[in-house]
């Protein structure tokens, strides 16, 4: 398993800004990513990292889409665009990819600068914890097909669940920050709930997180709007986030 600590800026120690966004479904909204650093002065900053909070269709067709969304994710004025995995991913592709190991965590290395956040691990980034937690459920999966655009592996499976756990209480259940897909089961209420059965254990577990887990915030995709909970959930879309 290779170690990329070398291969590219580790941000530790260093003047860093953290830029989280919401959902880009490939090339569908990636425009705002497009415009937000139009505007952002790359030179204030040495190190500059932009985390995708899922439904990014980086990993997608192995094709021309794939190319076009990294080619304009590539261009961004960051050190390393990361992304964790929302229910939108061809978790085959995904899969192919290697693990290294990266500020404290493993990544799939999609592409130079490109990493994978998996379920369930700890990165540390300028001194700041983040555990990340990717997946959730299609509510149109009925219509989609199965290795073409739709993967039961948008469910997390219970190794993953445990190795969550694990990685919580090695860090003895307290983090900077946490990053997912969807969102504890009591959010989801605060935020008008659905009717989206499948995806009730994982709300639980991440509910059990929430419960057990000292944390700053909490940032998540998946429902498409730009809201905060409490002042401490924050669901993310169309906004850019700059964290502290």
């Amino acid at each position: 398993m290779l170690d990329i600590k070398n291969r590219m800026k580790n941000s530790i120690g260093g003047l860093t800004m953290v830029y989280l966004c919401g959902d880009i479904h490939g090339t569908l909204d990636i425009q705002k990513l497009i415009d937000f650093f139009e505007t952002e002065n790359p030179d204030t900053i040495e190190d500059r990292f932009l985390i995708i909070l899922g439904d990014t269709a980086i990993c997608w067709d192995d094709g021309q889409h794939d190319r076009k969304v990294r080619d304009i994710l590539s261009a961004l004025p960051v050190s390393a665009v990361l992304f964790i995995d929302g229910n939108h991913e061809n978790f085959d592709l995904l899969e192919e990819y290697p693990l290294v190991k990266w500020n404290g965590g493993l990544v799939h290395e999609i592409d130079s600068g490109i990493f994978h956040l998996i379920r369930g691990q700890v990165y540390e980034i300028d001194g700041k914890t983040f555990f990340t937690f990717g997946g959730a459920c299609s509510t149109d999966k009925d219509r989609r097909r199965r290795g073409i655009n739709w993967w039961p592996e948008e469910r997390p499976c219970e190794e993953e669940y445990e190795r969550g756990l694990e990685a919580l209480e090695a860090n003895s259940f307290s983090v900077d920050y946490i990053l997912t897909h969807t969102a504890p089961r009591e959010v989801v209420y605060e935020l008008g709930g659905d009717d989206c059965q499948d995806e009730n254990e994982l709300r639980n577990y991440l509910q059990k997180i929430a419960d057990w887990t000292d944390f700053i915030a909490w940032y998540f995709g998946h429902f498409h709007v730009d809201e905060s909970i409490d002042d401490i959930f924050f669901c993310v879309m169309d906004e850019i986030i700059k964290l502290p």
